[in-house]
């Protein structure tokens, strides 16, 4: 497979996925006859339009690194780039399933568990792609820093991180797990969010630059 082609691939699954989120968002069963009444419609959706707003952050913020990877840091790709990419793909297909059990359970910690369980593979995953699209000799890569390549390792990394803390929460408290999961989501996203994260994950980030 060419390396545009997979890219259009991905993108295309991305697209997809992030529509299918929203067909979950559905007014339960009644009528409102009054203000009140579709008020507390509204409200029975909040879990649903809560499981969308952290579903779409999770799949934005992979979609950004599986961009960087696939359209910016190489040049090249080969078999096993490709089976990887898959295999990320397949998992991120996933995500309206584990997005609709999150909304329709998030009173169970066994839905929480499940979501965050998911948010962590599909990390792991694009993770691997990326390590190894740095360490591969077959795939040429765009020359990249040292203190750059490290971020962008933490940047995929600090999700798995949040979801990973977020199951440790949910035996406790599984409110608080799903806020602070979001609120870890959101902040990767912003650009004052690199140095504070790559501080807390540079233990563990000893990938060298090529």
């Amino acid at each position: 497979m060419k390396q545009q082609r997979l890219e259009q691939l991905a993108d295309g699954i991305f697209s997809i996925v992030m529509t299918l989120l929203v067909l979950d968002i559905r007014l339960p069963i009644g009528e409102a006859t009054t203000d009140m009444g579709l008020g507390i419609l509204f409200n029975q959706l909040a879990p649903s339009f809560a499981s969308f707003f952290l579903s779409f952050a999770v799949l934005f913020t992979y979609w950004r690194a599986h961009h960087f990877i696939a359209s910016v840091y190489v040049k090249n790709i080969d078999n096993k780039f490709t089976m990887i990419n898959s295999l990320f793909l397949f998992l991120v297909a996933l995500v309206p399933f584990s997005s609709h059990l999150l909304a329709h359970y998030h009173n169970l910690q066994s839905a929480v568990t499940i979501f965050s369980l998911h948010t962590i593979f599909i990390g792991l995953v694009i993770f691997w792609m990326r390590f190894y699209a740095a360490r591969s000799s077959a795939i040429e890569n765009e020359a990249v820093g040292v203190i750059e390549s490290r971020h962008s390792y933490a940047r995929i990394l600090f999700p798995v991180f949040c979801a990973i803390l977020a199951i440790f929460i949910s035996f406790f408290d599984l409110q608080f797990a799903l806020i602070f999961l979001t609120l870890g989501i959101l902040f990767n996203f912003s650009k004052q969010s690199t140095r504070l994260i790559f501080r807390i994950l540079n233990p563990f980030l000893t990938v060298k630059e090529i």
